[in-house]
């Protein structure tokens, strides 16, 4: 799996980092996504989905191995 954030689509609901935080953070000046691992570990995999499918800006992108 490979993670793609578009930061200028990013509406910083704070969702994602919410579902996956050891993927995503929110940067503290304006609470833009900040992509932390863009291989997560397959443990991870299902939370990033999840991540992707709340994401109310449609900014995260899920690439499948």
């Amino acid at each position: 799996m490979r993670v793609i954030i578009d930061q200028d689509k990013c509406v910083a609901s704070g969702q994602c980092v919410l579902a996956a935080a050891g993927v995503f953070d929110q940067r503290d000046e304006d609470g833009v996504v900040v992509l932390l691992n863009a291989d997560p570990p397959a443990e991870l995999h299902e939370d990033v989905r999840q991540a992707a499918a709340v994401c109310p800006a449609l900014a995260i992108t899920v690439e499948e191995s």
